[in-house]
């Protein structure tokens, strides 16, 4: 099976890494797998379990894709794939102490079909403390031919003593160029460069961005914000329609156009934007703010960020977020 298209290069390194360690018979017991969202952890690791499991893999290390446990792995119904994930009924989204027993169980018996039995763990970020003790158990005294694979974008979230039992494999973050190189043709609409930025430069990120056409709201919100900024709009009016926003892509939104605030305030010459299609307005309003006021209003945006899972009067915190910056622009004395 030659290297699929999709397969990006900044993946390449690491699963050679990977390749390498299990050709050689060191591939560890457990993994812990870190990188931010989008840059393609859970493709590598999935990756490596196809060659795990594949019952004739190619010279190159992977899957044939065409033998029965490939048809198994592709159906999502190979015995010997198993995976730990949040209950999608839970409000809580945690990985509970429950499954994690109902995993140990199945995972002290031998592989059904190969020489393999592989666990995803994801996100495990969202282990509880009872859940990750629990697991803990199973890192120490691993039962013969089992991999488990820890995948999170938040690895200090994790116990240390659960890190400490999993050899780690960081995904790193591609440079610009190599992600735009690769986004670009996927794309079927919008600006490469706009949406690699938004998605803090998370190139599969970026395509589901594009793909839930999910940034359709942004220009008005956005429009709606330089209005207030200007004083050509009410604040509380522009905070009806923020409140129809989900609290956490507006907080993402806001702290990105407040960011760039401060980078077009810092004096640099071709500042790194994270809404390059919007440079000449945020110049324009950069401009007449102070920027020290500009990063206080940053850290309170991130300090709500840090609150969004907890319950909230999400139409008041609108009001109150934007009366403030209203405030700070009329109170702003930046020279030039």
């Amino acid at each position: 099976m030659k290297t699929a298209p999709d397969w990006p290069p900044w993946l390449e390194p690491p699963w050679q890494r990977l390749r390498q360690a299990l050709s050689a018979g060191r591939l560890p017991h457990a993994l812990l797998v870190a990188g931010s969202a989008g840059v393609g952890k859970r493709r590598l690791v999935e990756r490596l379990i196809g060659a795990l499991l594949c019952a004739r893999p190619g010279a190159d290390g992977l899957a044939c894709g065409r033998c029965a446990d490939c048809a198994l792995l592709a159906a999502g119904t190979h015995p010997d794939r198993l995976r730990l994930v949040p209950n999608a009924e839970s409000k809580s989204q945690e990985i509970r102490v429950d499954a994690v027993r109902a995993l140990i169980a199945a995972e002290t018996l031998t592989a059904h079909r190969g020489r393999w039995k592989t666990v995803m763990v994801d996100p495990a970020q969202r282990l509880n403390g009872p859940a990750a003790n629990a697991l803990l158990k199973t890192l120490e005294e691993p039962a013969p031919a089992t991999l488990i694979c820890l995948v999170s974008e938040q690895p200090n979230r994790l116990p240390a003593t659960l890190r400490s039992r999993c050899q780690r494999l960081s995904v790193p973050q591609p440079p610009e160029d190599q992600a735009l190189a690769w986004l670009a043709p996927r794309l079927t609409g919008g600006d490469p460069l706009t949406l690699l930025r938004l998605a803090q430069g998370a190139p599969w990120r970026a395509l589901a961005l594009a793909e839930a056409k999910c940034l359709e709201p942004r220009e008005p919100l956005l429009s709606g914000f330089l209005a207030v900024s200007r004083g050509q709009r009410d604040p509380i009016t522009e905070a009806g329609a923020w409140s129809q926003q989900e609290p956490a892509v507006l907080l993402d939104w806001l702290g990105g156009w407040l960011s760039d605030l401060v980078r077009l305030r810092a004096g640099q010459t071709h500042p790194r934007l994270t809404n390059p299609d919007k440079a000449e307005d945020l110049t324009a309003l950069a401009a007449r703010l102070d920027p020290a006021s500009v990063h206080r209003y940053l850290q309170r945006v991130w300090e709500t960020s840090a609150e969004v899972s907890a319950p909230l009067n999400w139409p008041l915190v609108c009001e109150s977020l934007l009366i403030a910056w209203t405030g700070l622009v009329q109170a702003s004395r930046a020279p030039g």
